[in-house]
C-alpha cells in the first residue's frame, strides 16, 4: 500500500470522513459514544450508533476512510477492533505519545486574519489540545491555505525543545506541542 495514498475523492468518503472527524476529535456523545482515556472506540459500537443517528458504512468502507484519507486521520488498533483520530482533538485525550525531539526548525499554516492575534500571543492550542506543527513548508502552506489567503509561519522548535518545552509526534506525523511563544516563531516580511 502507498505511504501516502491520494485523497479519495467519492463524495460518501467524504462526508464519512467529515463524520468520523467530528465524532472521534470534538464529539462522541453526539451520537451516545463512548471513547477511552486514549480516544479509542470499538469499530462495532461506531458502527452501530453510527447508524442509528443516520450514518450508515460498514467495516470495507471504514477500511477505505481510513486508508485514502491524505492527512492519515484516523487509526485503527493493531487487532483492528477499535479506531481513534490520530490527533486534533477538542476533548481530553491521552494518545499515549512520548515527548520527542524535534527538528530544529517546524512550520505552521494560519490564515492572515489570524496574523495579529498571533503577533500579540503566539500560537495557542485554542480549542484543540495541542498546536499543530509541520515537517515542512508545503504541508503548512495547505494548513493555512482552508481558511483563506495562507501564511506560514516558521517555528524554532529546536530552541524551544531546548528550553524544555515538550513535543510529540502523531501517529500522521503532525508535531503537537502546548504553545508556541513570540520569541520562538519568524514571520513572513
Amino acid at each position: 500500500m502507498n505511504e501516502n495514498p491520494p485523497e479519495y475523492s467519492d463524495p460518501k468518503i467524504i462526508r464519512i470522513s467529515k463524520f468520523l472527524s467530528q465524532i472521534l476529535r470534538h464529539r462522541p456523545e453526539k451520537i451516545g459514544l463512548q471513547l477511552d482515556e486514549q480516544g479509542w472506540a470499538n469499530v462495532d459500537e461506531l458502527m452501530e450508533k453510527s447508524a442509528a443517528k443516520g450514518t450508515r458504512f460498514d467495516r470495507a468502507l471504514l477500511q477505505i476512510v481510513v486508508d485514502t484519507n491524505n492527512k492519515k486521520r484516523f487509526a485503527f488498533s493493531e487487532d483492528g477492533l477499535r479506531i481513534r483520530a490520530s490527533q486534533g482533538h477538542s476533548i481530553d485525550i491521552d494518545l499515549g505519545l512520548k515527548p520527542q525531539r524535534p527538528p530544529e526548525i517546524l512550520w505552521h499554516g494560519t490564515s492572515e486574519k489570524s496574523l495579529e492575534s498571533i503577533r500579540k500571543e503566539g500560537l495557542r492550542s485554542m480549542r484543540r489540545q495541542h498546536v499543530h506543527l509541520s515537517k515542512d513548508r508545503q504541508t503548512a502552506e495547505n494548513v493555512g491555505g482552508r481558511h483563506g489567503k495562507a501564511v506560514v509561519l516558521t517555528v524554532r522548535a529546536g530552541e524551544m525543545s531546548r528550553q524544555k518545552h515538550k513535543f510529540y509526534l502523531s501517529e500522521n506525523g503532525v508535531w503537537l506541542t502546548g504553545e508556541v511563544s513570540v520569541e520562538f516563531l519568524e514571520f513572513p516580511e
